[in-house]
């Protein structure tokens, strides 16, 4: 028997980067899992690499209806949920003069009111003893230049996780989250960049992060693993995957 042999899970945001590796794990632990994304190249693509374990189902998290549709097809094909992982997000990075309110609206939708009204869906179908766990981010709190709007849909998402511990404490449901730093995804997380600007971007992560690397998906992956299925006696709790950024590690010189 696998680590996860009879468990559900879905992962929202599951088709790249982390919450593919997040999905891989699972599978790979005998759980079955549904998936979200938007892409159809990209649901394809993880329906292929995960195999019949995985249902990969398009949903925008920008959609009440999309949320709506996904928590009948989560009922139809799962019957309930042991772990929920809140995987998707956007960033548009640039300075407050020239914040748009389309781009303020795009990141909220997706960062802050998608997740919101996903867990609201999914809450009848979260088995007693299960867990939720929030992919925010270390900009929640770090006051990065550039990353205004996207820092306060981050911090707001992480206090609806503290107060969801609080609501979901009496059901043995457990709310936890990862803050990852600089992770190597294909996105680097800004779909808009250039490949001239993710070069750049993943210099600065390099140099500014403690341990002069990013982190792999697959680290966040197994943190947040850890959070939903070993740590049953943690919630309310916000886990650093950043390489020490967060906490200001010093750096020897």
């Amino acid at each position: 028997m696998t680590k996860y042999t009879n468990k559900k899970a879905v992962v929202i945001g599951g088709t790249i980067g982390m919450g593919l590796a997040i999905a891989k794990r699972l599978v790979e632990g005998g759980a079955e899992v549904l998936l979200t994304g938007r892409n159809e190249k990209n649901l394809r693509d993880a329906r292929d690499e995960l195999g019949p374990a995985a249902h990969a189902v398009r949903s925008d998290i920008t959609s009440l209806e999309d949320i709506a549709a996904l928590g009948d097809t989560v009922q139809e094909r799962l019957g309930h949920v042991d772990y929920l992982f809140v995987n998707a997000g956007i960033s548009e990075l640039g300075p407050v003069a020239e914040v748009t309110e389309e781009s303020y609206d795009r990141q909220f939708a997706v960062n802050t009111k998608g997740a919101f009204f996903t867990v609201q869906r999914m809450l009848p179908l979260l088995r007693e003893g299960g867990s939720i766990v929030f992919t925010n981010s270390v900009a929640d709190e770090m006051g990065y230049p550039g990353m205004s709007v996207y820092s306060g849909s981050k911090a707001a998402l992480w206090s609806f996780a503290q107060v969801l511990a609080s609501e979901l404490v009496g059901r043995g449901i457990r709310v936890n989250a990862v803050s990852p730093g600089f992770i190597d995804t294909p996105t680097m997380g800004v779909v808009s960049f250039t490949p001239e600007e993710q070069a750049h971007f993943r210099a600065v992560g390099d140099a500014s992060t403690p341990m002069k690397r990013h982190g792999t998906s697959d680290e966040v992956a197994r943190a947040a693993l850890f959070l939903a299925a070993d740590a049953t006696f943690t919630t309310g709790v916000k886990l650093a995957v950043d390489g020490g950024l967060g906490q200001h590690v010093a750096v020897p010189e």
